[in-house]
């Protein structure tokens, strides 16, 4: 909480509402986690969470707090608000079809990787990713795909994310990670090298707008057996004409 902006002068419940449904998303299903989380007072949190309920942002019983269905309603006209989803899911079932591996659709949500869509694929383990579900930018494929055009950020964002304490980054690691960057953004396509989940590798591309920005990001994912390097090289192409399919519905042109 120390982090986060005071809110605005009037906006103090609006905000403190705004928390506790975070924080339940965040998986905090109980009164004293949601204080615990939130920093707010017990009686407070309680208050909040009643209304809540009672407006179907939560849903409450004995097993704890959880999301409500106003925000699954809301959550379903954000995202058929975007254009992106709408366009994107012909080319992604044409791909899951061919490919028969895991298809994502992802955004940069801030520092984080956010999915709007997935298509699980027919063979090997099951992925963590979901609809809905945030991930880091620098450790996933679609997160380095979303990041092609952002050279500036990478050392910040990989610094950010890396899995160790501030200032333990090995600079090795870090002239690694931009030499791949680099690399990628010359391709115009990124790789997943287990980065993110032991066992996993993804090849994935950059959706751009019709004024050219990075919106979004492709990829198909699969465990190593299924994605040799021969083959993750031969995706590249087919992810490449994917994204650049979908970009064209979104009034893209390339030069």
């Amino acid at each position: 909480m120390a982090d986060t902006p005071a809110p605005a002068p009037g906006t103090q419940t609006l905000a403190r509402g705004l928390a506790l449904i975070r924080a339940v998303a965040d998986g905090a299903h109980d009164l004293r986690t949601l204080v615990e989380r939130t920093g707010i007072g017990r009686s407070t949190v309680h208050r909040l969470a009643q209304l809540l309920i009672a407006e179907g942002y939560l849903r409450g019983g004995k097993d704890g707090y959880a999301l409500g269905p106003t925000l699954i309603e809301l959550g379903f006209q954000a995202l058929h608000g975007n254009p992106l989803p709408v366009v994107a899911r012909p080319v992604l079932e044409e791909l899951s079809a061919q490919l028969q591996d895991t298809v994502h659709l992802a955004v940069r949500d801030g520092e984080s990787v956010l999915y709007l869509d997935k298509l699980p694929g027919t063979r090997g383990a099951e992925m963590r990713s979901r609809i809905g579900h945030r991930m880091p930018l620098t450790r996933t494929g679609v997160g380095m795909a979303l990041l092609l055009d952002s050279a500036p950020e990478w050392q910040a964002l990989y610094e950010a994310e890396a899995p160790v304490e501030p200032g333990e980054v090995h600079p090795e690691d870090v002239d690694a990670f931009l030499a791949r960057m680099r690399e990628y953004a010359e391709a115009g396509v990124a790789m997943d090298l287990e980065d993110n989940e032991p066992g996993i590798r993804c090849v994935a591309a950059p959706v751009r707008d019709a004024a050219g920005e990075v919106v979004g990001a492709i990829s198909v994912s699969a465990t190593r057996p299924y994605m040799p390097a021969p083959r993750m090289r031969g995706l590249t192409a087919v992810m490449a004409r994917a994204a650049q399919r979908i970009s064209a519905g979104l009034g893209h042109r390339e030069p």
